[in-house]
């Protein structure tokens, strides 16, 4: 559970928060919402963490007996809600959970905050029993809803909540954390950056995945031995990849990488501008083969097969 100063990146939403605290300007419901892996967890830990914190300030002291209370898990005041069935939030789990205890006064905090993460699994009856609460709180209720997807949400319930959408990580960013924190080397960082598209928390994954490694060599390979290989050997490969159940749109957003770099040492002729610089020779060889509009083609049809999986 970090401070906000921990956390990399979403700079607006940080400060929201801070101010929020600063000023005791908090409101009563929030929505957290973005992908799984971009921070919604420690933003709302934070967020948490700070309005419960002794000492009152933007940054929570880590030192006080709440802080530590909370860093340990067992902070009265803080209360994580759980649901049994995996795939729905039930009006049980928010009545037992939220709506029965929210009355009952903090024990040790001017505030009791209530983090719902998955909260777009609440069903429709939940998102209702929730509604009741939202549109009385007490004056130290706070609700923190944490989703992937705030079109799961009722109207109403959209309404009553301030909204901050977490947005994707400059890859800079994405690649200076993963060099300075995790010791990841430049060429490599740089390619788990342009496969999480902002996401630090996929960029992290990735770069521990065995999985990712070995698509990384399977695509790599074909990719670079592509003209010297018949359409029997192709669909051979094509099964091999299918029966190690490796990842399809995995290995499509490989393939649009690389020949996004073709097209762009093309264009530009220039190594800096390139995600994979270690293939340089392969890109600059390809480049020189490849005309522009079939480059074009080839990243056009790789489009239509992520919409076509998509529709399957």
């Amino acid at each position: 559970m970090p401070g906000f100063d921990k956390i990399v990146g979403h700079e607006q939403i940080k400060e929201h928060f801070r101010n929020a605290v600063q000023t005791g300007k908090v409101s009563h419901a929030y929505i957290l919402s973005g992908e799984a892996g971009m921070g919604r967890k420690s933003l709302a830990s934070a967020f948490a963490l700070s309005l419960l914190c002794e000492k009152g300030m933007a940054e929570p002291c880590m030192q006080c007996h709440a802080c530590r209370q909370a860093l340990s898990g067992n902070h009265p005041d803080l209360i994580y809600v759980t649901h049994e069935k995996p795939a729905s939030i039930g009006v049980d789990d928010i009545r037992e959970q939220i709506n029965d205890t929210i009355m009952v006064r903090p024990y040790s905090s001017y505030y009791k905050i209530y983090i719902v993460d998955e909260a777009e699994k609440m069903t429709v009856q939940a998102q209702n029993a929730l509604l009741k609460t939202i549109e009385e709180p007490p004056s130290y209720g706070v609700i923190l809803l944490l989703t992937t997807n705030p079109e799961g949400f009722l109207p109403t319930i959209l309404s009553r909540c301030v909204q901050l959408k977490l947005k994707p990580l400059k890859d800079e960013v994405v690649k200076e954390y993963l060099i300075q924190s995790l010791g990841v080397e430049e060429s490599q960082a740089e390619i788990y950056a342009a496969f999480a598209r902002g996401n630090l928390g996929k960029a992290i994954h990735l770069a521990d995945s065995e999985e990712f490694k070995q698509m990384y060599h399977e695509i790599l390979h074909l990719l670079k031995h592509l003209k010297d290989t018949d359409i029997s050997e192709l669909l051979d490969y094509i099964r091999k990849l299918k029966d190690e159940k490796m990842d399809i749109y995995g290995c499509l957003d490989f393939m649009q990488m690389w020949y996004r770099d073709v097209l762009m040492y093309k264009t530009t002729k220039d190594i800096n501008l390139l995600i994979f610089k270690d293939e340089f020779s392969s890109i600059k060889s390809m480049s020189t083969l490849s005309g522009y509009d079939g480059l074009e083609r080839i990243l056009v049809a790789i489009d239509k097969a992520r919409v076509r999986l998509d529709a399957m």
